[in-house]
């Protein structure tokens, strides 16, 4: 088995893999940019995580709330706003049709939306990021499971 957080980021990929805009297009990567003819398309990668504890003793149970960013990308010379806009419709809606992720999480938010542009190269290059807040909970000594 493995950790939840990567249960919960393969639950987020396969989510939005199939989207109208984007396709199959769906990465797990931050560290390679994504080829030309990959595009429009979406990465997905955790961000951070915060731990609290919810009880003391041995095992305490841990209410995790993990930040993963998804990222749209569109390359093109006219409307890549509207594109973009497009794939944060159909990425927030996807996301919203299981706030568990299939169980493993308590709540699934869309948080923030921060767009960047790139005027380098042919086209404009658009990045819409949308981080997203996912709520879980484990239990110290055993990160595998979700409570």
């Amino acid at each position: 088995m493995t950790h939840v957080r990567k249960q919960i980021r393969d639950n987020i990929v396969t989510t939005l893999t199939g989207l109208s805009t984007t396709g199959s297009n769906v990465f797990r990567s931050r560290v390679y940019p994504i080829a030309e003819n990959k595009l429009p398309g979406i990465l997905i990668f955790t961000d951070s995580e915060d731990v609290e504890f919810g009880t003391i003793g041995s095992d305490r149970s841990q209410i995790r709330n993990l930040t993963i960013s998804i990222q749209g990308y569109v390359k093109s010379a006219t409307n890549y706003d509207d594109t973009l806009d497009q794939i944060c419709v159909e990425v927030e809606e996807a996301l919203h049709t299981d706030i568990t992720r299939g169980g493993l999480a308590k709540d699934t938010q869309v948080v923030s939306f921060d767009a960047e542009f790139s005027d380098d190269g042919d086209q404009p290059v658009v990045v819409g990021t949308l981080e997203t807040l996912v709520s879980y909970v484990t239990i110290e000594s055993n990160v595998e499971a979700a409570q």
